[in-house]
């Protein structure tokens, strides 16, 4: 006892001595590191991964409000990075969100500015991804990608100069092929990175080294628009042990010999060994570490201090090399590493992070706030093309479409259009799109004044023009066209057309007034047709016009007034609806209503053109007969749902927001025999079915057309016995589909997709409903050898083909447990009247049509430009035939002998605040889908821009912040194993544009961007 005592006093002495002799001093770290090239390479990439909206409001992270729910400032998160940066020029930070950045250097000073421009222009600071958020890749469309992406890289090209090089889509729950080619290599992207991936493709990717990849998304680009992609090894955090917000609970580095807990090579050795085992499973001699995550670096010297000394003493251990990098650094050493990589084509949906959690749920989740992103996006395409016709300086009213534009770029976000928001913040979302939407409707309405009003003839005076629109048009509420005419005034009905080609269409308007009758832009009568309102329409207008304006809506409409109309491209048509008088012949048909009750008949026959639906005697659909192309088929529908599952048994995961994991099927049967109610006429049959108290749809059969519409209304979803539910679709046909469907990604190609399979791994099967599901924004088909299912739909949801020759779509969720995901709230939406709250009820539209195998792309690709750009109607009031002689009754904004080939999309035309105009044109087709239409398209630009002279035309990347040459001169050429480099130059493109003739090409699935400068020879409407 006595000995050990005298060792520990000798131990305390010796120390003592070495303390007395030791300094604590200032030490200069060294920083200044970069890549040794006989080393593993750790490359540190500061970042914060700052949410535009999840939890709180996008204000509210910005300023730091409501901290209750989280802690999270990202004001304080700039303005500290900034700090740290400038104390040492060898420090890196990368930032993604420009939606925050936008709104802290609109704060800043001029002295400030300077400073931070020469951050970015110093490689210091570096902007990355660059769109207004880091977008969701399920559920958006690929123009409101586009727009948003370019908003951003707009804001950073202004203000920096620059253009990023690095796509970071580090948090969206799995990724689509359109971000790999779109919004990846077409905006000269050199790299993408991401952290989510289904766990067991990680855990093949970290056994085979095959995190790192050559994405391409497209068959029909393929390798002229791949990208280089790397999956983080497990997700965009650091290794454990290397977070240091103020908070963490990693060691930092002590190395204050005068203090306690000294642990300088302690912490060297736990850096190396994160290092090699990271090594271990990546390819070259370079690994990324991201640190950072959610909103850090509030306090940015917590992080970048032990960065310095972890940088300093481990390039002194010398085993490994540290330094400050980004993306781009990092990306440059593995393309000189010139490795083979890795070919990846297809997507990574679904994402799964263990067995019963497949994030699938999302597809679908608050489907009112999907529908009405897609109804504000088709508004903003037709918004800028009438601000352009108008001339954005010739705008009186000072309206525009910015606010929009601002709107939706920021609800594209991954917890946004995703509907993984909490309640607050969705309502959030949802104001600032109502906002920009008010502002873009006067736009649009003065707009349509311009371009429609005439100049008076000698002796007559201007009639001030006023328009008004029916954002509410869907649940039959339009105050100007249920107004009861009278006295000689008749409503006049201006439709717009935002797409390239002429299309003939049946709109409906809702009236009070059962004499009415219709005349087209030349004054001739047209046949009309007036179809009763249904139960569930009138029960909806009556309860949601009260939610949303506040007021309780007249006497509702007792009609839908339907007639056909044709108008022009990229222009308007004018309809008159007048009362007619007792003697004269009005030219609407009311429809005739037939009800199955008492029907002893086997079959009900539905349909006035090609396309007939069959029901039978018990009111359901059986058959489907198509007599112009000889399509006769097995057709049934039906509903049930799914019981969300609520993580009481030993697993304890619940469906939510996020995840879908269902507990079983219930079939949705009526309580007695499904009643049909049949309305007939000129135009149009309508099947209206009541399926049970909260579902109901109509089946729209339009003379003209070859599909059905079909607009279901389900809701309120009850969830009184404590069950969540899903609520699905299914349309089952006879066709033996092997396995096999087809889903579009983001709207635009479409991947194949098999039941039970995934193309990179072979698949363990644990959910097999949720396991198959897969994001839909335009449709998905089905086909075997003699005909094939097409599903068109008005919104992003959820499907499958869960069986063969089956289609099934989810098109509402109501649940009573949150999937603990994080965002600590149970999707359950409501809607309120005083005191008064029922769950949410929505109505949406389907869209079906079974063709020829190899046919139905034609459908699919038209249909679905007019589904996403709807016609767009605006309201006038006349008396006597005061606008027909005022106001031009019909418009073009293109040469009038002119159409788009149907193969081609104008999918952005518009003015930029330099005067410049904007134009992005698309194929619609990808190459071997449509044996007529998967063909180079020519556009003619002259024919575009009539009265106006194009000076000169010049060709840019996606987002419009770089020339497409210049951005082909740089683009990095990878080596993909077991393929030669020559791939590319078999890829067909369209050629460069010969200013002389200014004819655009276009190859499958390809989009073009041009700046096009005009000299205005003749203005619209003057």
């Amino acid at each position: 006892m006595a000995s050990s005592t005298a060792w520990a006093m000798l131990l305390v002495a010796v120390l003592l001595a070495e303390l007395l002799a030791a300094k604590s001093e200032y030490i200069a770290y060294n920083t200044t590191a970069g890549i040794v090239p006989q080393k593993l390479n750790v490359h540190l990439v500061p970042h914060s991964h700052d949410d535009v909206g999840w939890l709180k409001t996008v204000d509210q992270y910005y300023v730091g409000a409501n901290n209750s729910i989280r802690g999270a400032c990202v004001q304080n998160v700039i303005d500290s990075v900034i700090s740290a940066l400038l104390e040492d020029k060898n420090r890196k930070f990368i930032y993604v969100e420009i939606a925050f950045f936008q709104r802290w250097w609109r704060q800043q000073s001029p002295a400030m500015k300077i400073k931070v421009k020469d951050l970015v222009s110093s490689g210091q600071l570096e902007f990355i991804n660059g769109g207004m958020c880091m977008h969701d890749e399920a559920t958006p469309h690929y123009i409101d990608l586009i727009d948003q992406t370019t908003l951003g890289h707009q804001f950073i090209l202004k203000e920096f100069g620059q253009t990023p090089r690095v796509g970071w889509q580090i948090d969206p729950f799995g990724h689509s092929a359109v971000q790999a080619y779109l919004l990846g290599a077409e905006l000269g992207f050199d790299s993408l990175f991401f952290a989510r991936i289904d766990y067991q493709d990680r855990a093949v990717r970290l056994r085979d080294k095959t995190l790192e990849v050559i994405w391409q998304g497209s068959k029909s680009l393929a390798a002229s628009s791949q990208i280089f992609t790397g999956v983080f090894p497990r997700h965009y955090d650091p290794p454990d042990g290397f977070v240091f917000e103020i908070n963490d609970v990693s060691p930092p580095i002590q190395d204050d010999i005068l203090l306690f807990d000294y642990n300088v090579q302690e912490r060297v050795n736990d850096f190396v060994a994160a290092a090699l085992a990271q090594a271990n499973v990546t390819r070259t001699n370079h690994i990324m570490w991201t640190m950072g995550t959610d909103f850090r670096y509030q306090y940015g010297n917590s992080w970048f201090r032990q960065m310095d000394k972890f940088i300093h003493y481990v390039n002194q251990d010398g085993r490994v090399n540290a330094f400050y990098s980004t993306p781009s650094i990092y990306t440059d050493a593995k393309y000189a590493a010139d490795e083979q990589w890795p070919l990846k084509t297809d997507d990574f949906f679904p994402y799964a992070d263990h067995p019963n959690a497949y994030w699938t749920g999302y597809f679908t989740s608050r489907p009112a706030f999907k529908g009405y992103v897609r109804i504000l996006s088709g508004y903003y395409l037709a918004a800028r093309q009438l601000e352009f016709f108008k001339g954005r300086s010739r705008s009186d009213s000072g309206a525009n479409t910015d606010a929009l534009a601002d709107a939706l770029a920021i609800v594209q976000h991954h917890d946004a259009v995703s509907g993984t928001q909490r309640q607050h913040v969705a309502a959030d979302y949802a104001m600032r799109l109502s906002i920009g939407y008010l502002e873009a409707e006067k736009l649009v309405a003065s707009s349509l004044a311009y371009l429609s009003e005439s100049e008076p003839s000698s002796g007559q005076k201007r009639i001030a023009t006023k328009l008004e629109q029916c954002p509410l048009l869907n649940i039959s509420y339009c105050p100007p066209s249920e107004t009861a005419l009278s006295d000689g005034k008749s409503l006049v009905v201006v439709i717009y057309n935002p797409l390239g080609w002429k299309r003939e269409e049946v709109i409906r308007i809702p009236v009070s007034d059962e004499r009415v009758t219709v005349q087209d832009s030349s004054q001739r009568k047209i046949d009309a047709q007036l179809v009763p309102l249904s139960n569930a329409t009138l029960k909806l207008r009556s309860y949601y016009v009260r939610a949303y304006m506040g007021n309780t809506p007249s006497e509702p409409p007792k009609y839908w007034l339907a007639f056909s109309v044709t108008v022009p491209p990229l222009g308007f048509s004018s309809y008159i609806v007048s009362s007619a008088n007792q003697t004269e012949d009005r030219s609407s048909t009311i429809s005739k209503v037939y009800t199955s009750e008492g029907n002893t008949n086997k079959t009900i026959q539905v349909g006035q053109g090609s396309l007939k639906l069959l029901y039978s005697a018990e009111g359901k659909l059986a058959r489907y007969i198509n007599s112009r192309n000889m399509v006769t088929a097995v057709a049934e529908q039906s509903y049930s749902y799914y019981t969300g599952n609520d993580g009481t048994d030993k697993d304890p995961q619940a469906s939510g927001a996020y995840v879908f994991r269902p507990n079983g099927t219930v079939v949705i049967k009526s309580e007695e025999k499904v009643s049909l109610t049949v309305m007939r006429g000129p135009l149009l049959d309508e099947v209206h079915q009541q399926i049970n108290p909260w579902v109901s749809q109509i089946t729209r059969l339009y003379k003209g057309k070859e599909h059905a519409e079909v607009e279901f209304t389900i809701g309120p979803i009850p969830v009184d016995d404590g069950i969540g539910k899903e609520i699905t679709t299914q349309l089952t046909t006879a066709m033996k589909t092997n396995k096999t469907f087809y889903t579009d990604s983001n709207g635009r190609d479409f991947i194949k997709r098999i039941r039970d399979f995934r193309t990179d791994w072979d698949l363990q099967v644990n959910q097999p409903i949720a396991g198959n599901y897969y994001p839909i924004n335009l449709g998905i088909y089905v086909q075997d050898s003699t005909t094939e299912l097409s599903v068109l739909v008005d919104r992003a949801v959820g499907g499958s083909s869960l069986v063969d020759g089956q289609v099934e779509l989810m098109l509402h969720r109501r649940l009573t447990h949150d999937d603990i995901r994080g965002v600590g709230e149970i999707l359950n939406e409501t809607v309120c009247v005083s005191e008064k709250c029922e769950g949410l009820t929505i109505q949406g539209k389907f869209y079906v049509r079974i063709d020829p195998v190899g046919e139905g792309s034609k459908w699919r690709r038209t249909a679905g430009q007019e589904i996403s750009a709807p016609l767009l109607l605006a309201f006038a009031e006349q008396e006597g035939n005061d606008w027909m002689n005022s106001h031009v009754p019909t418009f073009s904004g293109i040469d009038p002998s002119y159409a788009l080939p149907d193969n081609v999309a104008v999918i952005t035309l518009q003015e930029l605040e330099n005067g410049k105009v904007l134009l992005r044109l698309a194929h619609l087709y990808e190459t071997g889908e449509d044996k007529d239409y998967s063909v180079l398209a020519n556009v003619e630009l002259r024919k575009l821009f009539p009265r106006k002279k194009i000076s000169k035309v010049t060709e840019m990347s996606l987002s419009a912040n770089q020339e497409r040459a210049e951005m082909e001169k740089r683009k990095l050429v990878w080596k993909v194993e077991g393929s030669a480099v020559a791939e590319e130059s078999k890829v067909a493109r369209g050629g460069a544009v010969d200013p002389a003739k200014l004819v655009v090409e276009l190859a499958p699935m390809e989009i073009r961007t041009f700046l096009i400068d005009l000299d205005y020879l003749h203005m619209y409407g003057s």
